[in-house]
């Protein structure tokens, strides 16, 4: 039977339901042929994210637009930009996957951008993973670069790295390598897949930017 705009809207706010960190009632779901659209007021960045995540995760969402605004609890000593930075900062420190000395923070009104460059992008995503859930933050604009190398990227070793993973169907996967930049384009069932390509099409040698231009294409004859 073909899944409606109101079985995935149910399913989306059933999603955001079973996540212990959110609070349903707060998040307003609407769904239009795919397309989640997220609205209301969460207390934290973390939960932002998390509302996202959960609703991407759902089958048969091909899109999710977040209209959720941040609004900070304001029981206690509030930060300052600059401690919130400077905790960061030492955060990162102590982390072994971020290279020393190698991240900038500035914080404006609890949105955090950072720069840098890092060797790769695990590294990368090891500093955003820090910030989003350091309490005080409203966002997050992460300009950190991966470092240039000499490193030349194989177009049939991502194809092939695609192909070898259990979980992704690659038949309409299209990889387009030029110089040390992959695209990737075509169509997956599942933001899981999405994310899945992305992460491995990062890890082959000499990529500097990866472009996730791939779509969610999901049969809705086929929904239960």
């Amino acid at each position: 039977m073909k899944e409606n705009n109101e079985d995935l809207q149910k399913d989306v706010q059933d999603a955001i339901k079973w996540e212990p960190m959110l609070n349903a009632a707060e998040i307003g779901v609407t769904a239009q042929d795919g397309v989640i659209t997220l609205t209301g007021t969460v207390d934290s960045y973390a939960k932002k994210l998390e509302a996202e995540d959960a609703a991407k995760n759902v089958r048969g969402v091909k899109a999710v637009i977040v209209k959720l605004d941040v609004k900070l609890k304001t029981d206690g000593a509030k930060k300052d930009d600059s401690e919130i930075a400077e905790e960061i900062i030492k955060a990162a420190k102590w982390n072994r996957d971020i290279p020393k000395d190698k991240i900038k923070a500035k914080v404006e009104n609890g949105w955090v951008t950072l720069d840098g460059e890092v060797e790769y992008n695990y590294q990368r995503e090891a500093v955003e993973d820090l910030v989003k859930n350091h309490s005080g933050i409203t966002g997050v604009t992460n300009n950190i670069t991966i470092s240039e190398t000499d490193d030349q990227v194989e177009e049939k070793a991502v194809k092939k790295a695609l192909r070898r993973n259990w979980f992704i169907d690659d038949s309409n996967i299209i990889v387009l390598v030029s110089d040390h930049d992959v695209t990737l384009s075509g169509s997956v069932e599942s933001w899981y897949d999405r994310r899945r390509a992305e992460r491995i099409a990062w890890n082959a040698p000499g990529v500097w930017r990866v472009f996730n231009e791939l779509v969610i294409d999901y049969d809705y004859e086929l929904a239960d």
